[in-house]
């Protein structure tokens, strides 16, 4: 004890914040701690990096804390971030490396829920130098937290004019960052396999010491998806004031939103969706988004998915059909999916949604009149007239009586198509369940919704993705919850994977998952293998740096081509269709060489090679 006593006594550091804080009197502390913040960016002292991670703990912890905003902290972080941007000799000397990261965290913690300390932030100047993390200045770990707090600050009353000032500097770096982290993340991490090329301090940030290479990987995958969501709600900032839309409604951008969704790393983000949501509500976003065919079947395949953030895509469809300008354009894709969600009677806090759903497809096509000659379309329109409309007529003066004698009949109907069905007579048994759904009455929910998901199955039986899609998630919407029948989920997810759409395939089949987990009344819950083996496959489709995998595989086959080309001087130089032959060999084998692949290729190689002598032998003799 006399020892310790004697460490804490041999402190001699005139502004040191850990013996400040210890200080027992409350204004010689405050005192203290002011003065710490002033000198913390003018010190040279190795240990100021203890002192940034203290100040990061405390700021995640405490985040409404008044007292550090009050002294100066946010002028402090400003200093040391440019402090790290334009001194490079300091940055690289012992830890400063990890300051500026740490610097921005505190900014965006403490502006995570106060707007008054977001003002002070502003006021200290913090916006600069997060922007140029934002910008790159550094790497993409600083980027993410540059991202997270200049979200925070465009996103206050107070603040966002302040972060206006530098609009389109913010619109363009924030656009630029949402569309290249993933592929800058997985170059400069994620794909580099031996751990010693990956920069030391990114691995400590991400896993704090703890797990190995898997866990760097997952932790970069997770913070990748931030950053990209942030950057995201940076623009969500602008685009609620309806600000840069000509900037963030460029048509690559709005397709490149199609495919930002957060990842399972990341799913309490709408990601995409919810900025093209909030583009719909201005008439410039919308015209924009109609003129995009991609964008519109992108929002058709959620509104007709399981995913969390189906209503948003819903809620875009019926913007863009609302909307005089852009129906005509929208209405002939957007119908076809729409139709089949007419029965929905609730979604989330949206209640009778199928009914808004319906008047919106229906208004849509009178206004447009004449012009619509796709016959697709209007057959479709017209069962939907006979579905809300003209059935329900009927169907009103239906006494109980009457209502069992059909009930009866589309039994009997049912059980002759499951009997075909048994015999392999897909086809007959598909018209009998058609037969069977025109009869049920509209109020038998659950009736309708197992005989929709059996003719479903056989639509997948006969390769029809699309109609197995359509009366399942016709099914769905009959289910109570809403997407909660297994069955149903399972048989889209397999129309949606023969279809090649991979996250709405896993979304279900997780869907489906989670729905065999509830019904299980053991404690040993058992997943289909043939579940876990969709998951697997779906997972291994729309993993994060999926795509920016396959480039950069591409690049390196490109680069081995080029090396083979390059070493044995062939090139155009090949003249004989032999020599033209043995070249392509050549490349192919270094090629799979590279994707391990190499014992595949060898043997047909050599019959080849054996095959060209004999054929040298022959015209010799």
């Amino acid at each position: 004890m006399d020892s310790l006593k004697q460490k804490e006594q041999a402190c001699t550091r005139p502004f040191c914040f850990f013996c400040t804080m210890k200080e027992p009197d409350f204004f010689k502390r405050r005192a203290g701690i002011s003065a710490c913040f002033k000198e913390l960016p003018l010190g040279e002292d190795q240990g100021n990096v203890l002192v940034l991670s203290s100040l990061w703990q405390i700021a995640m912890t405490h985040p409404d804390d008044p007292e550090f905003p009050s002294l100066g902290i946010f002028e402090c972080m400003a200093k040391l971030i440019f402090k790290g941007i334009n001194n490079k000799c300091w940055l690289q000397t012992d830890q400063n490396i990890y300051i500026p990261y740490y610097a921005a965290h505190v900014i965006g913690s403490y502006t995570m829920n106060k707007a008054e300390f977001a003002e002070k932030a502003v006021a200290s100047g913090v916006i600069p130098p997060l922007l140029d993390l934002l910008r790159g200045k550094m790497s993409w770990v600083e980027q993410r937290v540059a991202a997270r707090a200049l979200g925070h600050l465009a996103s206050y009353e107070r603040t966002s004019e302040a972060v206006a000032q530098y609009e389109e500097e913010v619109v363009r770096s924030a656009m630029k960052v949402a569309s290249t982290c993933l592929h800058v993340v997985y170059v400069s991490f994620v794909g580099v396999k031996d751990k010693r090329k990956r920069q030391k301090y990114h691995c400590d940030l991400l896993t704090r010491g703890v797990g190995g290479l898997e866990m760097e990987i997952c932790k970069a995958e997770e913070w990748a998806s931030q950053l990209q969501c942030w950057s995201l709600n940076i623009l969500n900032c602008f685009a609620c004031k309806e600000k840069s839309l000509n900037l963030i409604c460029k048509q690559d951008f709005l397709k490149q939103l199609c495919g930002m969704w957060g990842g399972l790393a990341n799913r309490s983000s709408p990601a995409g969706v919810g900025l093209i949501r909030i583009l719909c509500y201005s008439k410039y976003g919308r015209k924009q988004i109609s003129e995009s065919r991609e964008v519109i079947e992108s929002l058709c395949n959620i509104s007709r998915s399981s995913d969390d953030w189906q209503y948003m895509g819903i809620d875009c469809l019926l913007l863009l059909l609302k909307d005089p300008d852009t129906r005509y354009k929208v209405i002939d894709i957007a119908a076809l999916f729409l139709v089949d969600l007419v029965e929905l009677r609730s979604l989330g806090d949206r209640s009778n949604l199928g009914e808004t759903i319906t008047k919106a497809l229906l208004l849509a096509n009178y206004k447009q009149g004449k012009l619509n000659k796709n016959r697709k379309i209007e057959k479709n329109l017209e069962e939907l007239w006979n579905l809300k409309v003209e059935r329900r007529k009927r169907e009103r003066g239906l006494c109980q009586e009457k209502i069992e004698k059909r009930m009866v009949l589309v039994d009997v109907i049912k059980q002759e198509a499951n009997h075909m069905f048994c015999l392999g007579e897909i086809e007959e048994a598909i018209v009998k369940y058609s037969e069977a759904l025109e009869l049920c009455p509209l109020g038998l929910r659950k009736e309708r919704m197992v005989l929709y998901s059996n003719r479903a199955q056989c639509q997948l039986l006969m390769r029809d993705s699309d109609a197995a899609i359509r009366d399942s998630t016709r099914a769905l919407c009959l289910s109570t919850p809403v997407n909660s029948h297994s069955k149903s989920l399972w048989r889209r997810s397999q129309a949606y994977d023969m279809k090649g759409l991979a996250k709405e395939s896993l979304m279900d089949c997780l869907a489906f998952i989670n729905g065999c987990i509830k019904s299980e009344s053991s404690r040993r819950v058992k997943i289909p293998h043939y579940a876990a083996r969709m998951i697997s496959k779906q997972m291994e489709a729309t993993w994060l740096f999926a795509t920016a995998r396959s480039t950069m595989a591409t690049r390196q086959d490109f680069q081995v081509m080029k090396q083979v080309q390059e070493s044995e001087g062939k090139g155009n130089l090949c003249e004989s269709g032999d020599d033209k032959q043995d070249y392509r060999d050549e490349i192919m084998r270094v090629m799979m060489e590279k994707k391990g692949l190499s014992t595949i290729l060898e043997e047909p190689l050599i019959v080849k090679e054996e095959s060209r002598r004999k054929m040298e032998r022959t015209r010799r003799l």
